[in-house]
């Protein structure tokens, strides 16, 4: 997944009108406007980094002259102390653009990051782990960015792509057939219909429905091994995706059932921000 140039000037533009709406009192207080310098972004703990591209942008919008270096490549995994980038030029322009680059290298880095720890958690098991919309609003296409990074699959990314029928629809159509037919009926013909089922009958009703990807939502390990054995038997080609619940602890004993997707809401909604931290190294003319 790459980043399109104009979605990601707008989020950034967006962050810095936050940070600098009256601009920034404290370094144009105390800091000449023609002094220069070079800064240093230093990772202080191990980490999967993510966010370069942002980050580089932030410091582009807040001033075209300052110069980004990179010192390390987008997605690689690094341990504490390794120096990320560098970035020189006007040390107030520095400096008001420091928290924003710093807030989205910190964010995506920890997203990035956890979700390489699901990859390897499942590693040699032929299933991939996806996120959730379990994002932070406006921020939702730089986290799914950083989940690939980090080595996952993206689920959707918004309500327009894709047919995923929840609990609450089911409820609203009165039943899982019911559902299925509708959304075969009204939907749009190059869209697979995925349907969530919390029980066994209600993947019964789904598998003779013919949903082609179901999502098997809350059910323990024993119950998901039961829940494939069903399904592999009457409908092989269904696509089977395990939700709810899901840790670091025991996604692989979820990934074992036989499942093929394991989608995980906390690599973006509970993800911790890494500690990177931007320190002034040099001071010029």
């Amino acid at each position: 997944m790459s980043l399109e140039s104009f979605l990601l000037r707008k989020i950034v533009k967006r962050a810095l009108e936050e940070d600098l709406f009256f601009g920034d009192v404290t370094t144009e207080s105390v800091v000449p406007e023609g002094l220069c310098g070079r800064a240093v972004a230093r990772a202080k703990e191990q980490l999967v980094v993510c966010g370069l591209p942002i980050a580089e942008e932030v410091f582009r919008v807040v001033d075209p002259e300052l110069r980004v270096k990179r010192r390390i490549g987008e997605g690689e995994e690094v341990a504490s102390g390794t120096v990320l980038f560098e970035v020189s030029g006007k040390v107030r322009s520095i400096l008001k653009g420091e928290r924003v680059a710093l807030n989205f290298l910190q964010h995506l880095s920890g997203i990035a990051t956890l979700t390489r720890q699901f990859v390897k958690a499942v590693e040699g098991l032929p299933v991939r782990i996806v996120e959730t919309r379990k994002t932070i609003p406006g921020l939702r296409y730089l986290e799914k960015y950083a989940v690939k990074v980090g080595g996952g699959g993206n689920h959707r990314f918004g309500l327009s792509e894709g047919i995923l029928i929840k609990d609450n629809h089911i409820v609203a159509c009165g039943g899982v057939r019911e559902a299925v037919e509708r959304a075969r009926a009204a939907g749009p013909h190059v869209f697979r219909i995925e349907i969530e089922v919390r029980n066994m009958e209600e993947l019964r009703e789904a598998l003779s429905s013919g949903a082609e990807v179901i999502l098997l939502d809350n059910l323990s390990p024993e119950e998901l091994r039961e829940a494939v054995k069903l399904a592999r038997a009457l409908r092989p080609e269904v696509i089977l995706e395990a939700s709810g619940g899901v840790t670091l602890e025991n996604v692989r004993s979820i990934a074992e059932t036989g499942v093929d997707i394991v989608s995980v809401g906390r690599l973006t909604h509970s993800a911790r921000a890494v500690d990177i931290h931007l320190k002034l190294v040099d001071i010029f003319d």
